[in-house]
């Protein structure tokens, strides 16, 4: 069985676009600032970053709930850092994912195979060229 996502991209002059994802949201984009975009929307290198995240976010609060951890709190910061090649193509050279979690009544190797299960599992981080990376810190209550 497949699925499909779809999106709806429009240009609106310049380096500047408007986004309507099929699920609902919509949203201005531009090129970010230093490829003469703007400052303050959305840029596709924040959504591709922000996909990682959320996604390995979603995929978690999964993790937690099947491991039976009672998860406090979460809130993670994501960095993807990107590289340009000789010939002035550009990558993302990898996306590294800093997750603060608390969680009470478990031990922390159990919150560490919630991680891999969410890294193994997530659609967005097994889909990307780059390596993703999660770093963790994690409190026990």
């Amino acid at each position: 069985m497949s699925e499909s996502y779809r999106t709806t991209v429009r240009w609106l002059g310049g380096r500047k676009g408007f986004l309507t994802c099929g699920n609902g949201p919509a949203m201005a984009f531009a090129a970010p600032p230093d490829a003469h975009g703007e400052y303050g929307v959305l840029t596709p290198e924040d959504a591709f970053v922000a996909a990682v995240n959320t996604c390995i976010h979603m995929m978690f609060i999964w993790a937690c709930e099947r491991f039976k951890i009672d998860l406090v709190s979460y809130e993670c910061e994501a960095e993807g850092t990107k590289r340009v090649r000789l010939d002035q193509t550009e990558e993302f050279s990898q996306v590294v994912l800093r997750p603060r979690i608390v969680a009470r009544g478990c031990d922390e190797a159990r919150v560490q195979r919630a991680l891999q299960s969410a890294r193994k599992y997530s659609l967005i981080a097994e889909s990307v060229r780059c390596p993703v990376t999660i770093e963790p810190a994690i409190t026990l209550m």
